[in-house]
């Protein structure tokens, strides 16, 4: 269906065909669409959850300059919008009646749909998080290298990658995010070798750090998680290094990665591997929607 310019559907490949080549102008700022997008049409509709996915493509004068999609029960996610295209988004979706959980965008463009929202529904908005995206520029490895080694996870790791992702989760409040389920989210990581465990001299896993699969030549570090007992030891920068390394090594054009912005050690281990600030991002729930139409 098409609400004022936006044209709207459920169908990714509809959506990709619409969208696609504007998502692919610019793979880093896009980089959580492209991903999202390419595990839902190789992976199945229902990937996040039993909802069904919603997927918009704003266009004007031929062209599409703005997208979004929202994978139930995650939080709509948003291209850069101006204000008004924000405000006209907010209310063709009250319209719909969608019952948003939240928002994630640029932080301009997050605040200014979040802000729009509550003016269509009175669901009051509250910031979740506040992120940075880098992308890799020259790749620095981290000193001193933590003893052990690194190594791609296989199907014998399997336990191992669902409980540490369980923990990751939960660990970052995923509940409004695309959070998938441990088993399904292991076995299609290890089916393209998209986690390496740092290991210990004696074989014992202590860190991981996953990459998404490469699309539009980008390729994004997510997530990366060492168990509070073992951190601070030089675990997460030395597999996080080894994954940008093996990234370029398989031709990605970008290598990319997001932070928590209240984490100023993660920032600094990051640039010191090497990657660089693009643009920051926010994340916002709402609260319960007293006028949705």
């Amino acid at each position: 269906m098409t609400a004022g310019d936006w044209h709207i559907t459920e169908n990714v490949n509809q959506f990709l065909l619409h969208a696609g080549d504007f998502l692919r102008a610019h793979p880093a700022l896009h980089t959580v669409p492209l991903t999202v997008t390419d595990a839902l049409r190789r992976r199945g509709t229902h990937l996040y959850g039993e909802g069904t996915p919603v997927f918009g493509a704003l266009e004007r004068h031929g062209a599409v300059r703005a997208a979004f999609f929202r994978t139930p029960p995650g939080r709509l996610v948003l291209t850069a919008l101006t204000a008004p295209e924000a405000t006209a988004l907010a209310a063709q979706l009250a319209d719909r009646g969608d019952d948003l959980p939240g928002v994630k965008a640029e932080r301009d463009t997050a605040s200014t749909f979040a802000e729009a929202w509550k003016r269509q529904t009175g669901a009051a908005p509250e910031l979740h998080e506040r992120q940075r995206l880098y992308r890799l520029g020259e790749l620095t490895i981290p000193e001193p290298v933590p003893p052990g080694r690194p190594r791609v996870a296989v199907a014998t790791d399997r336990e191992q990658l669902m409980r540490w992702y369980a923990e990751f989760a939960e660990a970052v409040g995923g509940g409004g995010g695309a959070i998938r389920a441990p088993g399904e989210w292991a076995d299609a990581r290890i089916a393209y070798g998209g986690v390496t465990l740092w290991e210990t001299p004696d074989g014992t896993p202590v860190s991981m750090a996953g990459v998404t699969a490469k699309v539009a030549g980008q390729i994004r570090v997510a997530p990366v998680y060492t168990p509070a007992d073992l951190r601070a030891r030089g675990y997460a920068g030395a597999v996080t290094a080894e994954v940008s390394r093996a990234a370029r090594e398989a031709g990605a054009e970008e290598v990319l990665l997001f932070t928590d912005l209240a984490n100023p050690t993660s920032n600094a281990l990051y640039q010191r591997i090497g990657y660089r600030p693009v643009a920051d991002f926010a994340g916002y729930d709402f609260g319960h929607a007293t006028g949705l139409r």
